[in-house]
Order: structure tokens, then sequence, then C-alpha cells
């Protein structure tokens, strides 16, 4: 028996889940000031893992749709991400303190990735292109 139904709602069963990942990660992580006391390398590992579970439940929830181009686009997107904010994570980590602006990079690359817009604008480009190609 299959749970879902279609891809519409396999796609927004997806983006609940990552809206939840979302959520909490800023709820209990980003905008609580507790988290203020905890050292660099448990923050590094932290958002890197609210990374990689949203890239798992976006590869999930994409990779049985009928649309295959939009799972490369997402491992395309998430993997180049995540590449770049890996570096310059070791980087800090092993050689030197990177500048405010290089983090502030490295913070937008790493909110885009867990962003729920990255998703739904994803879905709007699918849709959008099957209704031009209907026509």
């Amino acid at each position: 028996m299959n749970p879902y139904k279609s891809d519409k709602f396999r796609f927004i069963l997806g983006l609940i889940f990552i809206i939840i990942i979302y959520s909490c990660y800023h709820f209990f992580f980003v905008e609580n000031k507790n988290t203020t006391f905890l050292s660099r390398k448990t923050s590094h590992v932290i958002k890197f893992s609210v990374t990689i579970a949203v890239y798992f439940v976006g590869t999930f929830h994409l990779g049985k749709l009928k649309d295959t181009w939009m799972l490369s686009l997402w491992h395309f997107v998430h993997i180049s991400g995540l590449c770049i904010i890996t570096l310059l994570g070791l980087y800090i980590w092993f050689i030197y303190e990177i500048s405010i602006s290089i983090r502030a990079f490295a913070q937008a690359i790493q909110e885009l990735l867990i962003s729920p817009a990255l998703y739904v604008v994803m879905g709007l480009l699918n849709r959008s292109l099957k209704k031009g190609y209907i026509k």
C-alpha cells in the first residue's frame, strides 16, 4: 500500500517536515539565549546536522516524484552548499579564524539550505514548467 496518494501530497508532506525542522532549529537554537554558551564546534555540529536532516527529507520526498530533474537540482544545490560551508568550517576548526563577512556568507548559505523557501521555489518552478508544457 502506498501512503502517498499523489506527487502533490508527497511534496506537501516533505514541505511540512522541512518547516518543522526549520522551526525547531530556530526556536531551540537560533533564538534561544542559552545556546550562546555552546562551544563553536558544538554550534557547527548542530547547524551541520540540521542541514543534513533537511537534505535527507528533501531527497526522500523529491526522490519518488515523477519529475527527476527536481531531485537532481536538489542534490546539486545542497551538495554545493554543504561543500562550501564544510570547507569554511574545517578552515575555522584547524587553520585560522575567518572574517565576519565570510562567516555571514556561510550563514546565508546554511540558511538557504535549511529554509523551506528553496523547496517551495522548486515546487513552483515545477508547476509553472508543467503548465507551460501542457499549453
